[in-house]
């Protein structure tokens, strides 16, 4: 028997691989949205779905490029528009897993202005419509891709998110091996930058919120909303006795432990005297960015002016940045004007995190 007879016998049927192809990229791109807003350790798990989806595709993309090799070479040879289409999702797919086992792998951070992870992102966004223009006229019904299967079929596919599993486990085993930073990575699949060193931990700005340094001479935070007695405070008049320690995790793959000084928004809410039922509060910075906490959870919360004894850069969020524990970096609102309580959620707020900044 030839290795590529060996090879089909090990793998599924065509349609259930084109089905799998499908649904883990769903997976993929499901988990990788999600887990842009996961922050605390009870949403591990959504980290290690990604991860072992991402492995497992790799496997399926190889069983199904070894399978339509002949029409590819076929293919190219008639500059058929439909092999483009394949070619194009083909190096969309590898590229997309190949900058996020590069990231894992100790790959840097950044590739010029852009994050490696915000460049996997991209690319993983962009397979969904390829990918679906590519599988629209091949897919069967899911009933249709199991008609016919047995418990060798099952075995098979299996074994193919079996190998994902295991390659998953293996990269904190190869990583040590090679000495690289990502041996340490924290459930987030971050690595540690600047921790306990005051500003010197990487600066990221979300989108395109990058305003001029703020004049605290005509800066002043307002508190307001759903409150008994709205009120503002100069610069100069903020309390900036209280402290916390807590880990910024930002989405473009680094965090850092710091401990923050400044005022607690739970003292500010006290003041104010909040309505009964006020159930969010918003911070919204001078760009026009806005994120709302709910309000218990706000309470606890913390509003920057230093951190580890220094004052905050402009980079980092002065005069005033959001310190929101368990909370992913561009939750943590920067250069924060105004703190609001309200009864609903503004729903603008997810514009606002994308457009904020434009007009700068």
């Amino acid at each position: 028997m030839s290795l590529a007879d060996r090879l089909g016998r090990l793998t599924p049927p065509s349609t259930l691989v084109d089905w799998s192809l499908f649904a883990a990229v769903v997976v993929l791109v499901a988990t990788g949205l999600t887990t842009a807003f996961a922050g605390s350790l009870g949403d591990a798990w959504l980290f290690v779905v990604h991860g072992v989806a991402g492995l497992s595709l790799v496997a399926l993309v190889g069983v199904k490029l070894y399978r339509v090799r002949g029409r590819v070479r076929a293919g190219v040879g008639a500059r058929s528009g439909t092999v483009g289409l394949s070619l194009l999702l083909a190096a969309l797919v590898v590229g997309a897993l190949g900058t996020g086992l590069w990231f894992v792998l100790g790959g840097p951070l950044f590739l010029g202005p852009l994050a490696l992870l915000v460049i996997h992102v991209l690319l993983g966004l962009a397979v969904v419509p390829v990918l679906w223009l590519h599988l629209r006229d091949r897919l069967h019904s899911p009933a249709d891709a199991l008609a016919g299967g047995d418990r060798r079929d099952a075995l098979r596919y299996a074994g193919l998110v079996g190998v994902g599993a295991v390659a998953w486990r293996a990269q904190k085993t190869v990583n040590r091996a090679l000495g690289t930073d990502s041996a340490d990575r924290r459930f987030t699949g971050s690595r540690e930058r600047g921790s306990g060193d005051g500003n010197r931990f990487p600066v990221t700005m979300w989108v395109a919120d990058d305003p001029s340094t703020v004049d605290t001479g005509a800066w002043s935070l307002s508190v307001d909303g759903a409150v008994a007695e709205p009120f503002a405070l100069d610069y100069d008049a903020l309390p900036t006795g209280a402290q916390r320690t807590a880990v910024i995790d930002c989405t473009s793959g680094w965090y850092s432990e710091h401990a923050w000084q400044g005022l607690r928004v739970g003292d500010l809410l006290d003041r104010a005297g909040i309505a009964d039922d006020a159930r969010w509060v918003q911070f919204r910075s001078v760009t026009g960015y806005r994120w709302s906490l709910p309000l218990d959870e706000a309470r606890g919360a913390l509003l920057a002016t230093a951190v580890d004894g220094e004052t905050l850069s402009h980079g980092h969020g002065f005069p005033l940045r959001l310190v929101a524990p368990q909370r992913r970096g561009f939750q943590w609102v920067k250069w924060v004007e105004s703190v609001r309580v309200t009864r609903r959620r503004e729903l603008g707020e997810w514009v606002a995190i994308f457009a904020s900044g434009l007009s700068e």
